[in-house]
């Protein structure tokens, strides 16, 4: 098996000395994060502000941390949103750390002119009442806030959570001996339960369910906790009506709702990073080549001058020019992390990061932040057990041990299995080395933001005090103006270009105000006009994603 993280290699090739920790440990619960945050905001109050948007369910604050210099709502911004998932621990840590790492470093040149040009707001964790069940007494995956629910539609709310039958602290899984279950101990790693295949002659030998006991009696187990609903399963992209975890209807949460209306108030952000499940960093998301309402086929066509965007209908996949941005990133994700491959991919309706792109209409990333790469095929549960082996990684595994369960009278019972969020998550010690990779991603990608100039700017005297004036506006960064899913989204604003005359002048042909159209990196587009009268004449052009230019140019 490959090792897909660079992060990892000296684990791997054996120069740790002494066993690497497991997840636990070095981790910030709710309250440090909330410490931290606030500390950045008093150690630099030039460059930093820090703001509650809404406590959750759990009474639990959704932070958001400002980061750039001037008027930060004013310049092309990018949102970086940790805890997307409660179960992805570790991305908390990544955002939280790429905002202390970014401040820590504000004072060296390259860093003090991005934040010059691009503000960053950092949200560290937007599922907190999920993650904090790690810091609990009581561990198990959590993805959901602490809103109460009745999530297997029995009209009876969390009558069914797991149970530490074994009293250890975790919740893992019960494993009962019966010819009638379809498990059975995997060729790959006895020590996980695997899926009988009938087409390899497999029979199972096994039923496997979560730790705990059948409350409500109605043959399912641990199937209505604690809570509640994920903050992403909530959103309105593909959106689950009825879905388990989703919520009564979409953005029903004060979490979901609070992030939502933050990124649509500020017109200034051009691209969102977020850390969870869904990943197009490792695995670039692909365009359609179905023809259809699904794809405009006039999107590449820029519309004339006055007429309004263009209508399409709904688009389910990446389109083109942004599935080119995507593979760049991509490829820049892999550059600077030395991460091979990609994770397995978990698709969920209503998930933050398809929403980001679909709806919000922004350039749209997400990736775990660590992964091991499972060949296709085999058990992720081995092969994570495999690299715990080889790294020497202790203490995440519960050994299959015997009990006596309520619901299996005179069967074999025994729990066992990975411990809760160790899978998930990269060893403690690794988090330093990633959070800097992640730092320098989100650094270098920002860098990339759409920037506009005028270029090959010319006035010719057409005689009678008449002068031609014309000019070229440029896109040089590498990123577009917008992404082409947001070209007919009412959440994107238009690039504008107006013109000033002074007194006395006349603008005889061209527009004072028009639209500039969506101009791909390293693309210009050229206006031209007609003015009568000597003098000044003021130019400005830009909107609050890309930001503004102006010019003055003396027509004689």
């Amino acid at each position: 098996m490959k090792i897909n993280s660079g992060i990892l290699i000296l684990a791997v090739t054996g120069m740790f000395i002494c066993p690497l920790t497991s997840i636990k440990g070095q981790l910030h619960d709710h309250s440090q994060i909330s410490k931290n945050s606030e500390s950045l905001a008093r150690q630099h109050p030039d460059l930093c502000s820090v703001k509650s948007l809404v406590k959750t369910a759990g009474g639990k604050d959704i932070w958001v941390i400002t980061i750039g210099t001037g008027t930060a709502d004013s310049k092309p911004g990018v949102a970086v949103v940790g805890g997307v998932d409660g179960k992805y621990l570790a991305g908390r840590e990544l955002a939280l750390g790429f905002a202390e790492k970014i401040l820590s470093n504000s004072s060296e040149k390259e860093i003090r002119e991005l934040l010059s040009k691009v503000t960053f707001y950092v949200f560290p964790d937007v599922s907190p009442d999920a993650s904090e069940q790690f810091f609990s007494g009581l561990k198990y995956e959590r993805s959901l806030n602490t809103r109460t629910t009745d999530d297997d539609r029995d009209f009876m709310y969390d009558e069914d959570p797991g149970e530490d039958l074994n009293k250890d602290g975790f919740i893992t899984l019960i494993r009962i001996k019966d010819p009638a279950g379809n498990y059975l101990e995997s060729d790959e790693d006895k020590r996980v339960m695997a899926t009988a295949d009938i087409s390899k002659g497999q029979t199972g030998n096994y039923l496997v369910y979560s730790e705990g006991t059948d409350n409500d009696k109605d043959g399912r187990y641990n199937e209505d906790g604690a809570g509640g609903v994920s903050f992403n399963r909530n959103f309105t992209y593909n959106y689950e009506e009825f879905g388990i975890n989703s919520g009564l209807y979409p953005v029903s949460e004060a979490e979901t709702r609070a992030v939502a209306d933050f990124l649509y108030d500020h017109f200034n952000i051009f691209m969102v990073i977020a850390f969870g499940p869904q990943d197009n960093l490792g695995q670039p998301m692909k365009a359609s080549d179905r023809t259809g309402a699904a794809q405009d086929q006039t999107q590449n066509q820029p519309p004339e001058e006055g007429m309004m965007r263009r209508q399409r209908g709904r688009i389910t996949s990446i389109l083109k020019t942004d599935e080119a941005v995507n593979k760049l990133v991509s490829d820049k994700y892999h550059e600077i992390t030395g991460f091979k491959g990609a994770p397995q991919a978990i698709s969920e309706p209503g998930n933050f990061m398809e929403w980001a792109y679909y709806h919000y209409g922004r350039y749209s990333f997400s990736t775990p932040g660590w992964w091991l790469t499972v060949e296709k095929g085999k058990s992720a549960e081995a092969a994570f057990l495999k690299f715990a082996d080889k790294i020497n990684l202790k203490d995440v595994f519960v050994p299959w041990t015997p009990i006596i369960h309520p619901d299996f009278p005179g069967k074999t019972v025994e729990v066992g299995g990975i411990k809760p969020f160790e899978a998930l998550n990269p060893p403690a010690d690794t988090l330093g080395e990633l959070i800097s990779a992640h730092y320098k991603f989100i650094t270098s990608v920002s860098a990339m933001h759409p920037e506009l100039e005028f270029l090959d700017v010319k006035v010719e005297d057409a005689g009678e005090k008449i002068f031609r004036l014309t000019l070229k506006i440029h896109n040089k960064g590498l990123l577009a103006t917008n992404t082409e899913a947001g070209e007919p989204n009412i959440w994107t604003r238009v690039m504008r270009l107006s013109v000033e005359p002074s007194a006395g002048q006349t603008i005889l042909s061209g527009l004072k105000v028009q639209r500039v159209q969506r101009l791909q990196g390293d693309e210009n587009a050229e206006f031209s006009w007609l003015i009568s009268g000597k003098g000044k004449v003021g130019i400005s052009a830009g909107s609050l994603n890309v930001g503004q230019i102006t010019t003055s140019i003396e027509l004689k």
